[in-house]
Protein backbone atom coordinates (compact mmCIF):
# COMPACT_ATOMS: atom_id res chain seq x y z
CA UNK A 1 0.00 0.00 0.00
CA UNK A 2 2.76 2.33 1.10
CA UNK A 3 4.75 1.54 -2.51
CA UNK A 4 1.29 2.32 -4.18
CA UNK A 5 0.74 5.84 -1.95
CA UNK A 6 4.13 6.70 -3.06
CA UNK A 7 4.19 6.05 -6.99
CA UNK A 8 0.73 8.44 -7.23
CA UNK A 9 3.12 10.97 -5.15
CA UNK A 10 6.01 11.05 -6.55
CA UNK A 11 3.88 10.80 -9.81
CA UNK A 12 1.81 13.90 -8.76
CA UNK A 13 4.86 16.07 -8.00
CA UNK A 14 6.32 15.16 -11.53
CA UNK A 15 3.18 16.87 -12.42
CA UNK A 16 3.51 19.96 -10.24
CA UNK A 17 7.27 20.33 -11.94
CA UNK A 18 6.03 19.78 -15.49
CA UNK A 19 3.20 22.47 -15.24
CA UNK A 20 5.64 24.83 -12.67
CA UNK A 21 6.02 27.76 -16.02
CA UNK A 22 2.32 27.31 -16.34
CA UNK A 23 1.60 27.44 -12.54
CA UNK A 24 3.87 30.25 -11.97
CA UNK A 25 1.56 32.52 -14.42
CA UNK A 26 -1.73 31.15 -13.92
CA UNK A 27 -1.77 31.09 -10.57
CA UNK A 28 0.40 33.86 -9.10
CA UNK A 29 -1.63 35.89 -11.40
CA UNK A 30 -4.77 34.74 -9.59
CA UNK A 31 -3.59 34.91 -6.30
CA UNK A 32 -1.86 38.31 -7.30
CA UNK A 33 -5.54 39.59 -8.24
CA UNK A 34 -8.01 37.70 -5.82
CA UNK A 35 -7.16 39.80 -2.72
CA UNK A 36 -9.33 42.18 -0.95
CA UNK A 37 -12.53 42.80 -1.65
CA UNK A 38 -13.85 41.34 -5.23
CA UNK A 39 -15.39 43.81 -7.64
CA UNK A 40 -16.05 44.26 -11.04
CA UNK A 41 -12.86 45.40 -12.10
CA UNK A 42 -11.10 42.37 -10.12
CA UNK A 43 -13.51 40.31 -12.92
CA UNK A 44 -12.45 42.37 -15.93
CA UNK A 45 -8.92 41.22 -14.61
CA UNK A 46 -9.80 37.46 -14.20
CA UNK A 47 -11.09 38.22 -18.06
CA UNK A 48 -7.81 39.07 -19.73
CA UNK A 49 -6.01 35.78 -17.37
CA UNK A 50 -8.23 33.18 -18.74
CA UNK A 51 -7.52 34.87 -22.29
CA UNK A 52 -4.08 34.73 -21.41
CA UNK A 53 -3.61 31.39 -20.00
CA UNK A 54 -3.79 29.56 -23.63
CA UNK A 55 -7.27 27.87 -21.94
CA UNK A 56 -9.49 29.37 -25.50
CA UNK A 57 -12.18 31.29 -26.43
CA UNK A 58 -15.06 28.71 -25.40
CA UNK A 59 -13.61 28.31 -22.06
CA UNK A 60 -12.39 31.65 -21.44
CA UNK A 61 -16.02 32.70 -21.85
CA UNK A 62 -17.28 30.16 -20.05
CA UNK A 63 -15.24 30.67 -16.89
CA UNK A 64 -15.34 34.28 -17.32
CA UNK A 65 -19.66 33.63 -17.26
CA UNK A 66 -19.61 31.33 -14.21
CA UNK A 67 -17.51 33.45 -12.00
CA UNK A 68 -19.70 36.75 -13.00
CA UNK A 69 -22.61 34.77 -12.09
CA UNK A 70 -21.31 33.66 -8.74
CA UNK A 71 -19.97 37.61 -7.79
CA UNK A 72 -23.88 38.66 -8.89
CA UNK A 73 -25.34 36.08 -6.16
CA UNK A 74 -22.35 36.04 -3.59
CA UNK A 75 -21.43 39.49 -3.45
CA UNK A 76 -19.34 38.99 -0.28
CA UNK A 77 -17.25 35.56 -1.29
CA UNK A 78 -13.35 35.24 -0.62
CA UNK A 79 -10.40 34.99 -2.73
CA UNK A 80 -10.72 31.03 -1.75
CA UNK A 81 -14.44 30.74 -2.92
CA UNK A 82 -13.78 32.21 -6.03
CA UNK A 83 -10.04 30.12 -6.54
CA UNK A 84 -12.77 26.80 -6.20
CA UNK A 85 -15.19 27.87 -8.25
CA UNK A 86 -12.80 28.83 -11.20
CA UNK A 87 -10.65 24.70 -10.04
CA UNK A 88 -14.12 22.98 -10.40
CA UNK A 89 -15.14 24.24 -13.63
CA UNK A 90 -11.69 23.51 -15.07
CA UNK A 91 -11.93 20.42 -14.06
CA UNK A 92 -15.59 20.10 -15.30
CA UNK A 93 -14.45 21.16 -18.85
CA UNK A 94 -12.27 18.85 -19.10
CA UNK A 95 -14.57 15.61 -17.86
CA UNK A 96 -16.94 16.42 -20.44
CA UNK A 97 -14.65 14.54 -23.06
CA UNK A 98 -14.75 11.09 -21.77
CA UNK A 99 -12.06 8.19 -22.51
CA UNK A 100 -13.26 4.89 -22.72
CA UNK A 101 -11.06 2.40 -23.55
CA UNK A 102 -12.00 -1.47 -24.02
CA UNK A 103 -9.24 -3.64 -23.43
CA UNK A 104 -8.40 -6.74 -25.73
CA UNK A 105 -5.83 -9.08 -26.17
CA UNK A 106 -3.76 -8.64 -27.84
CA UNK A 107 -4.59 -4.79 -27.51
CA UNK A 108 -3.70 -2.84 -30.93
CA UNK A 109 -2.66 0.93 -30.50
CA UNK A 110 -1.54 2.94 -33.76
CA UNK A 111 0.71 5.80 -32.78
CA UNK A 112 0.38 8.87 -34.98
CA UNK A 113 2.30 12.03 -35.00
CA UNK A 114 4.40 14.54 -36.86
CA UNK A 115 8.00 13.80 -36.83
CA UNK A 116 9.28 16.25 -34.40
CA UNK A 117 6.77 15.89 -31.25
CA UNK A 118 8.42 13.09 -29.68
CA UNK A 119 6.57 9.95 -31.18
CA UNK A 120 9.35 7.63 -30.91
CA UNK A 121 10.00 8.23 -27.03
CA UNK A 122 6.42 8.61 -26.01
CA UNK A 123 5.92 4.64 -27.93
CA UNK A 124 8.86 3.91 -25.64
CA UNK A 125 7.67 5.70 -22.52
CA UNK A 126 4.01 3.91 -22.79
CA UNK A 127 5.62 0.05 -23.25
CA UNK A 128 7.72 1.04 -19.95
CA UNK A 129 4.16 1.82 -18.82
CA UNK A 130 2.33 -1.11 -19.50
CA UNK A 131 5.56 -3.18 -18.91
CA UNK A 132 5.61 -1.53 -14.93
CA UNK A 133 1.74 -3.09 -14.98
CA UNK A 134 3.13 -6.53 -15.69
CA UNK A 135 2.37 -6.62 -19.29
CA UNK A 136 4.04 -8.01 -22.22
CA UNK A 137 4.58 -5.31 -24.57
CA UNK A 138 5.55 -5.45 -28.55
CA UNK A 139 6.40 -2.92 -30.26
CA UNK A 140 6.19 -2.36 -34.49
CA UNK A 141 9.14 -0.06 -36.32
CA UNK A 142 6.51 0.89 -39.08
CA UNK A 143 8.19 4.28 -40.24
CA UNK A 144 9.84 2.54 -42.46
CA UNK A 145 10.98 5.52 -44.54
CA UNK A 146 13.10 6.72 -41.34
CA UNK A 147 16.45 5.25 -40.29
CA UNK A 148 16.46 7.19 -37.13
CA UNK A 149 12.91 6.11 -35.72
CA UNK A 150 13.91 2.91 -36.21
CA UNK A 151 17.16 3.01 -34.85
CA UNK A 152 15.88 5.18 -32.02
CA UNK A 153 12.95 2.32 -31.25
CA UNK A 154 14.96 -0.38 -32.04
CA UNK A 155 17.78 1.16 -29.08
CA UNK A 156 14.54 1.63 -26.22
CA UNK A 157 13.22 -1.99 -27.07
CA UNK A 158 16.71 -3.33 -25.80
CA UNK A 159 16.99 -1.12 -23.01
CA UNK A 160 13.53 -1.80 -21.71
CA UNK A 161 13.60 -5.78 -22.75
CA UNK A 162 10.79 -5.90 -25.14
CA UNK A 163 10.22 -7.18 -28.24
CA UNK A 164 10.30 -5.51 -31.52
CA UNK A 165 9.61 -6.05 -35.05
CA UNK A 166 10.84 -3.63 -37.63
CA UNK A 167 11.60 -4.18 -41.77
CA UNK A 168 14.31 -3.36 -44.26
CA UNK A 169 14.47 0.73 -44.79
CA UNK A 170 12.28 1.53 -47.47
CA UNK A 171 10.09 -1.40 -47.03
CA UNK A 172 6.09 -1.61 -46.83
CA UNK A 173 5.08 -0.18 -43.50
CA UNK A 174 1.99 -3.01 -43.43
CA UNK A 175 3.71 -5.46 -43.79
CA UNK A 176 5.74 -4.46 -40.93
CA UNK A 177 2.46 -4.57 -38.58
CA UNK A 178 1.47 -7.68 -40.15
CA UNK A 179 3.95 -9.81 -39.11
CA UNK A 180 4.02 -7.48 -35.65
CA UNK A 181 0.52 -8.59 -35.05
CA UNK A 182 0.69 -12.33 -36.09
CA UNK A 183 3.58 -12.46 -33.78
CA UNK A 184 1.94 -11.17 -31.14
CA UNK A 185 -1.18 -13.51 -30.93
CA UNK A 186 0.98 -15.73 -31.64
CA UNK A 187 3.18 -15.09 -28.34
CA UNK A 188 -0.29 -14.17 -26.24
CA UNK A 189 1.27 -10.09 -25.87
CA UNK A 190 -0.62 -7.74 -23.94
CA UNK A 191 -0.30 -5.07 -26.11
CA UNK A 192 1.30 -4.21 -29.92
CA UNK A 193 2.25 -0.74 -29.96
CA UNK A 194 2.34 0.65 -33.62
CA UNK A 195 4.96 3.54 -34.78
CA UNK A 196 3.96 5.39 -38.19
CA UNK A 197 5.51 8.08 -40.19
CA UNK A 198 5.09 11.33 -39.53
CA UNK A 199 6.01 13.48 -42.86
CA UNK A 200 2.66 15.65 -42.86
CA UNK A 201 4.61 17.30 -45.69
CA UNK A 202 3.71 14.08 -47.82
CA UNK A 203 -0.02 14.57 -46.62
CA UNK A 204 -1.81 12.94 -49.28
CA UNK A 205 0.31 9.61 -49.76
CA UNK A 206 1.26 9.32 -45.62
CA UNK A 207 -2.85 9.10 -44.55
CA UNK A 208 -2.96 6.54 -47.79
CA UNK A 209 -0.01 4.65 -46.33
CA UNK A 210 -2.11 5.01 -42.97
CA UNK A 211 -4.98 3.78 -44.69
CA UNK A 212 -3.14 0.89 -45.65
CA UNK A 213 -2.25 -0.04 -42.39
CA UNK A 214 -5.87 0.15 -40.75
CA UNK A 215 -6.59 -2.06 -43.56
CA UNK A 216 -3.99 -4.52 -42.91
CA UNK A 217 -4.41 -4.75 -39.38
CA UNK A 218 -8.46 -5.13 -39.77
CA UNK A 219 -7.84 -8.30 -41.45
CA UNK A 220 -5.99 -9.91 -38.62
CA UNK A 221 -8.16 -8.18 -36.10
CA UNK A 222 -11.59 -7.33 -37.10
CA UNK A 223 -11.91 -4.55 -33.79
CA UNK A 224 -8.44 -3.42 -34.19
CA UNK A 225 -7.10 -0.68 -33.88
CA UNK A 226 -8.40 -0.38 -30.67
CA UNK A 227 -6.94 2.72 -30.08
CA UNK A 228 -5.41 5.58 -31.98
CA UNK A 229 -3.36 7.91 -30.22
CA UNK A 230 -1.90 11.36 -31.69
CA UNK A 231 1.07 12.25 -30.23
CA UNK A 232 1.15 16.47 -29.93
CA UNK A 233 3.86 19.16 -28.63
CA UNK A 234 2.14 21.29 -26.27
CA UNK A 235 4.49 24.05 -26.77
CA UNK A 236 3.41 24.47 -30.52
CA UNK A 237 0.00 26.00 -30.45
CA UNK A 238 -2.27 26.35 -33.14
CA UNK A 239 0.04 24.29 -34.98
CA UNK A 240 -0.50 21.12 -33.12
CA UNK A 241 -4.35 21.72 -33.65
CA UNK A 242 -4.38 21.81 -37.28
CA UNK A 243 -1.84 18.64 -37.40
CA UNK A 244 -4.71 17.25 -35.36
CA UNK A 245 -7.26 17.89 -37.62
CA UNK A 246 -5.58 16.53 -40.66
CA UNK A 247 -4.68 13.34 -39.13
CA UNK A 248 -8.43 13.23 -37.50
CA UNK A 249 -9.79 13.44 -40.93
CA UNK A 250 -8.01 10.26 -42.40
CA UNK A 251 -7.84 8.11 -39.31
CA UNK A 252 -9.92 8.98 -36.59
CA UNK A 253 -8.28 9.08 -33.25
CA UNK A 254 -9.29 7.75 -29.66
CA UNK A 255 -7.01 9.85 -27.91
CA UNK A 256 -4.02 12.69 -27.37
CA UNK A 257 -0.29 12.12 -25.84
CA UNK A 258 0.53 15.73 -24.31
CA UNK A 259 3.75 15.91 -24.89
CA UNK A 260 6.64 18.66 -23.45
CA UNK A 261 4.29 19.99 -20.48
CA UNK A 262 7.59 21.01 -18.97
CA UNK A 263 9.30 22.66 -21.89
CA UNK A 264 7.28 26.13 -21.73
CA UNK A 265 4.10 28.35 -20.15
CA UNK A 266 1.37 26.67 -22.59
CA UNK A 267 -0.07 23.65 -20.05
CA UNK A 268 -3.27 25.48 -20.32
CA UNK A 269 -3.45 24.22 -24.25
CA UNK A 270 -4.73 21.01 -22.62
CA UNK A 271 -8.41 22.52 -22.66
CA UNK A 272 -8.28 24.03 -25.85
CA UNK A 273 -6.88 21.03 -27.20
CA UNK A 274 -9.59 18.59 -25.94
CA UNK A 275 -12.08 20.96 -26.85
CA UNK A 276 -11.39 21.93 -30.29
CA UNK A 277 -10.59 18.18 -31.17
CA UNK A 278 -13.26 16.33 -29.08
CA UNK A 279 -10.96 14.84 -28.28
CA UNK A 280 -9.30 13.11 -24.83
CA UNK A 281 -6.16 13.83 -23.63
CA UNK A 282 -4.90 10.30 -22.48
CA UNK A 283 -1.75 10.50 -21.38
CA UNK A 284 1.28 13.60 -20.94
CA UNK A 285 4.63 13.77 -20.69
CA UNK A 286 6.16 15.19 -17.77
CA UNK A 287 9.38 15.25 -18.42
CA UNK A 288 12.48 13.56 -20.47
CA UNK A 289 13.22 10.16 -18.59
CA UNK A 290 11.77 6.96 -19.74
CA UNK A 291 9.25 6.95 -16.38
CA UNK A 292 8.02 10.75 -16.58
CA UNK A 293 4.43 9.68 -18.64
CA UNK A 294 1.19 9.57 -17.37
CA UNK A 295 -2.39 8.48 -17.51
CA UNK A 296 -4.13 11.98 -17.80
CA UNK A 297 -6.46 12.83 -14.86
CA UNK A 298 -8.64 15.69 -14.83
CA UNK A 299 -8.22 16.49 -10.83
CA UNK A 300 -4.25 15.89 -10.89
CA UNK A 301 -4.02 18.23 -13.59
CA UNK A 302 -6.05 20.95 -12.33
CA UNK A 303 -4.80 20.75 -8.92
CA UNK A 304 -1.59 21.00 -10.37
CA UNK A 305 -2.15 24.14 -12.30
CA UNK A 306 -3.76 26.04 -9.74
CA UNK A 307 -0.26 25.33 -7.41
CA UNK A 308 0.88 27.90 -5.18
CA UNK A 309 4.71 29.13 -6.34
CA UNK A 310 4.93 31.80 -4.18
Amino acid sequence: MHMVINYFKSGYEKLKTALFKTSSYFDNKLRSILVGDIDENTIDQLEQIFYEADLGANISSKLIEKVKDYYQNNPKATAEDYRNIIKQELIANLKQIKSETKLSTPHIILIVGVNGNGKTTSIAKLANLYQREGKKVLVAAADTFRAAAVEQLELWAQHLNIEIVKGKMGSDPAAVVYDSIQAGMARNLDYIIIDTAGRLHTKLPLMQELEKIKRTIKKLIPSAPHETLLVLDATVGQNAIDQAKTFHQYTPLTGIILTKLDGSSKGGAVFSIQQQLNTPVKYIGTGEDIDDIQVFQAENFVEALLQSTT
